[in-house]
């Protein structure tokens, strides 16, 4: 959007840190897993935010934005749930481009259904708490800095994120447990939420599925834990093919680990203040001897409290790494050159953050037509 309209790098940099803020603090004030509703109505409504800030656009036009985009968003977690589809991965971009075309709206005058959240028939009244229920959604006052990205981490491994930790666990235990066929049970204790969504008590069986999709395996902390513990690494590729996850000795080992709800875990993971806020638990590994070998982890390595803090070379590193399997090195090199002199990009130049990538790693391999292409050429 600010590539159409010929926006500097400063004025993105304005929107992206908006368009965190918004999503960040909806998502802390307004739980939507609960309800199983899917948190892409949360990253539209911050997306809008993040165009209108962008823009500078008036209060009126991103207020009809954001009550469209909210709108046109509520989604089910069944795009998570047993063999998880490859729409999981295009849900942000798709709400991205809804969020596009209810800024086009609003700007043109088209208005749209309001109040979206507090209405008689809206989503908080039907799809969450009920017409009686109260939510706080606290922003930053005006001259106030925005604190949502402050509170947010990166992933250090290509995995879901309450997996993060454990993969950390994992490569600690290797070390201490030698023979992994003598493991006899693994059961981990931790919060409500990684239980339900990728642990076991998701009560969800491609979870131990060996034939299950890469979406779905990236969901199972179960098959996430015993490549990690065997592997001793974790890449973004190998650690998902399907020659991969159907090892004999993995579905071994993958079908003797469990998640267990842990109240003490669950606390700790819905603290009042972010940063005592904890993302992982303790495991207990027993062996065929009776004997027990056992961990325990507040947050990732590379969260700001972890062990290993992600820092600019982290960065660097994993930016390389993914971008390296579509961009040649020097057009790497000539991005990131871009991308850290955002602040200072003029106005029209941000067309410079697009990528070229070489015309054999466009092609997908039985790619079928779609309602847009030429048929016969």
């Amino acid at each position: 959007m600010g590539q159409q309209v010929g926006s500097s790098g400063a004025d993105l940099l304005r929107g992206i840190a908006a368009a965190y803020e918004i999503s960040g603090d909806l998502t802390k004030g307004i739980a939507l897993h609960p309800h199983r509703i899917d948190h892409l109505t949360h990253i539209a409504a911050g997306m809008v935010a993040g165009i209108g800030a962008m823009l500078r656009l008036d209060i009126e036009t991103i207020y009809q934005a954001l009550n469209h985009v909210v709108h046109v968003t509520l989604t089910t977690r069944q795009s998570r749930k047993g063999e998880i589809s490859t729409w999981k991965a295009n849900a942000p971009a798709h709400a991205g481009k809804l969020a596009v075309e209810a800024i086009d709206r609003a700007l043109r005058g088209e208005t749209s259904p309001a109040p979206i959240y507090e209405g008689d028939d809206s989503i908080i009244a039907w799809v969450l708490d009920g017409p009686e229920a109260e939510y706080t959604v606290f922003l930053p006052t005006p001259g106030e800095s925005k604190r949502a990205i402050m509170e947010s981490y990166t992933k250090a491994y290509s995995a879901e994120v309450q997996a993060q930790a454990w993969i950390d666990v994992a490569f600690r235990l290797r070390a201490q447990l030698g023979d992994l066929s003598d493991i006899d049970d693994v059961v981990i204790h931790t919060s409500h939420h990684t239980h339900r969504i990728v642990g076991s008590g998701s009560g969800d069986p491609q979870k131990f599925n060996p034939s299950a999709s890469r979406e779905t395996l990236d969901h199972s902390l179960m098959y996430i834990f015993a490549v990690a513990l065997e592997d001793e690494t974790w890449h973004h590729v190998d650690s998902y093919r399907p020659e991969r996850a159907a090892r004999s000795q993995t579905v071994e080992l993958w079908q003797k680990i469990r998640t267990v709800e842990d109240a003490e875990w669950d606390e700790k993971y819905h603290h009042e203040d972010p940063q005592k806020r904890s993302f992982g638990g303790r495991v207990v590994v027993t062996l065929r001897d009776g004997s027990t070998v056992e961990d325990e982890i507040d947050v990732p390595d590379a969260h700001p409290r972890g062990a290993t803090p992600f820092r600019r070379d982290d960065y660097l590193r994993k930016f390389h790494e993914l971008a390296g399997l579509y961009a040649t090195a020097d057009e790497q090199d000539r991005f990131l050159e871009v991308a850290l002199s955002l602040p200072g990009l003029a106005p029209g130049r941000l067309s410079e953050l697009n990528v070229e990538i070489p015309t054999e790693l466009l092609e997908v391999a039985n790619l079928k037509a779609g309602l847009f292409e030429r048929h016969g050429r």
